[in-house]
């Protein structure tokens, strides 16, 4: 049966999902049982394409917003199976899965990691549902990504397939499985330096000094990456000597450190706009966003609804 007729089928009195699984088209999906419940709080998903992308990237606002009681996902678009010098395949997928449930878990934060091979991500269909299921699935009011330019494929098509989703997440007859949004998520991106064809430019920059050593700390476990360096590290950034080691341990954090006060001194003209300019001279370490144009695009009211952490 072609899918026109249907259509015409379920606009005969049965209604989206419900007639197109009687007709045999699919399966009626049942309601995530890790949705978030209707209390009124703000439902944020973020994307990665790694286990520890979203921990970089995000993690301090994720922090802030569910310690004030909203809904906050971390999604990793792969595996991350590749993503070391000495191991890979499912020894290292199931350790780096266990490495950011546990920093999420530091945060107050949910984890999903889809078992997509590392640097095999491609911006299929069946990957854009699986997105777009997700975001429906959290019933988002903000949704995070890379942006869709950077040296890395998995990040690049992991912000084609966010922004594939920013409609569609919309549409009520593309997985019909799951019910459309009603409203349009605030779709926004992370900031990075890369120039061409168009450089970041912030829309939001927060202050995350009340929570950096707790985004620290769970940085501070994705070990595989930071400490052993990754895909690109070697057993030397792991000496056996336990003072050079802790010294290392310290060299990582720091790093980190200095990445959140590098966003904070970048984007100072924008800290100022949400916080005055006293208060704003004074953060040491920020987050950074940009808002999609794919997506609904909020005013400064909104904004300030949607981070409401400017009057502290």
């Amino acid at each position: 049966m072609n899918c026109y007729r249907l259509l015409r089928l379920a606009g005969s009195g049965l209604r989206g999902a419900a007639a197109l699984a009687i007709l045999g088209a699919l399966p009626l999906r049942a309601a995530s049982a890790s949705a978030p419940p209707e209390d009124g709080k703000l439902r944020i998903i973020c994307f990665g394409a790694h286990p520890d992308d979203c921990e970089l990237q995000a993690s301090g606002v994720g922090a802030m917003w569910a310690a004030r009681g909203h809904h906050v996902k971390f999604v990793s678009v792969t595996n991350g199976d590749i993503g070391h010098w000495r191991e890979a395949g499912g020894p290292l997928a199931r350790r780096r899965k266990a490495e950011v449930q546990r920093a999420d878990s530091m945060l107050g934060i949910v984890t999903e990691v889809l078992d997509i091979h590392d640097g095999e991500l491609l911006p299929t269909i069946e990957n854009r549902r699986t997105i777009t299921r997700l975001i429906r699935e959290w019933q988002a009011d903000i949704v995070m990504s890379p942006r869709p330019n950077d040296y890395h494929p998995d990040h690049r098509y992991t912000g084609v397939l966010v922004q594939d989703a920013a409609y569609m997440v919309t549409v009520p007859f593309f997985c019909p499985d799951v019910p459309a949004l009603k409203h349009n998520p605030v779709f926004m991106y992370y900031p990075d330096g890369f120039q061409k064809p168009n450089p970041f430019q912030p829309d939001v920059a927060v202050s995350i000094d009340s929570v950096i050593d707790k985004k620290l700390d769970a940085l501070d476990v994705i070990e595989s990456q930071f400490l052993e360096g990754g895909a690109n590290g070697s057993a030397d950034l792991i000496p056996s000597d336990p003072e050079k080691l802790q010294a290392r341990r310290r060299q990582v954090r720091e790093g980190f450190d200095n990445r959140c006060r590098g966003i904070a001194q970048r984007f100072r003209g924008k800290l100022r706009e949400f916080y005055g300019a006293e208060q704003a001279d004074k953060i040491q370490h920020a987050e950074a966003f940009e808002i999609c144009e794919y997506g609904r695009r909020p005013d400064q009211a909104e904004l300030r609804r949607l981070f409401p952490f400017f009057g502290e």
